[in-house]
């Protein structure tokens, strides 16, 4: 049998139009007690996560755990790239189990979820499998989650792939979502969003733009 190659992406790639965002309990009382990844990382992580998706016009839902009672708000990281958007408290650990998420979930009509937040062991496995198991396609993205040890975010994280989950890293979704620099309506946006928060790629991003004039694709 004769393969034959196509330029096309594969399916399971993410892209904007795709997939709907779910960011999980970013907030201070988590914050605290996570030691799998440090802190500023993992806020710098969640902040890349939502200005992508912000930029990139992706569907996302923001929900958080006993906000006012208990956990105190979310990163501003998280919020600040979605000004004016509701914020969905809960009581339930696992986010899928409340009813104004899932009724948000029902509306924006995706069949392929991603997950980001805290703790990966208690809210991301419980929404990752509860969704999986009614038939969505869920991606996690790991460096954009945390826990209380690197014991208890590895385990989290392999049993959600045991399951059909697929990890991904934070700095990977925003280059999933513009995957080509041909894409000039974004180029700008994508690169930008990378000198800020892409760690030594954005430096190289900075050095290479203002030493060199040069850029990504050759623009």
């Amino acid at each position: 049998m004769t393969i034959t190659a196509t330029a096309t992406p594969a399916k399971s790639l993410l892209s904007p139009a795709n997939h709907a965002l779910v960011l999980i309990d970013f907030q201070s009382q988590m914050a605290f007690a996570t030691k799998s990844i440090d802190t500023t990382l993992l806020r710098n992580n969640a902040g890349l996560v939502a200005n992508a998706a912000a930029g990139f016009n992706v569907p996302t839902i923001l929900t958080a755990v006993a906000e006012k009672s208990f956990s105190g708000p979310m990163f501003s990281e998280v919020t600040e790239p979605f000004p004016g958007q509701k914020l969905l408290d809960r009581t339930s650990m696992n986010t899928w189990e409340d009813a104004a998420v899932i009724d948000e979930i029902n509306k924006i009509g995706k069949d392929r979820i991603v997950f980001a937040g805290l703790w990966t062991s208690v809210c991301i496995v419980g929404p990752t499998l509860s969704a999986i198991e009614q038939g969505y396609e869920v991606y996690i993205i790991t460096d954009a989650c945390g826990d209380i040890s690197t014991e208890a975010h590895e385990r989290a994280v392999e049993r959600m792939i045991q399951a059909g989950a697929r990890p991904v890293t934070a700095l990977q979704y925003l280059l999933e979502l513009q995957r080509d620099w041909a894409r000039t309506e974004t180029y700008d946006f994508t690169t930008g969003v990378a000198r800020k928060l892409g760690g030594a790629y954005g430096l190289g991003i900075t050095y290479a733009k203002t030493m060199f004039n040069a850029s990504e694709g050759g623009h």
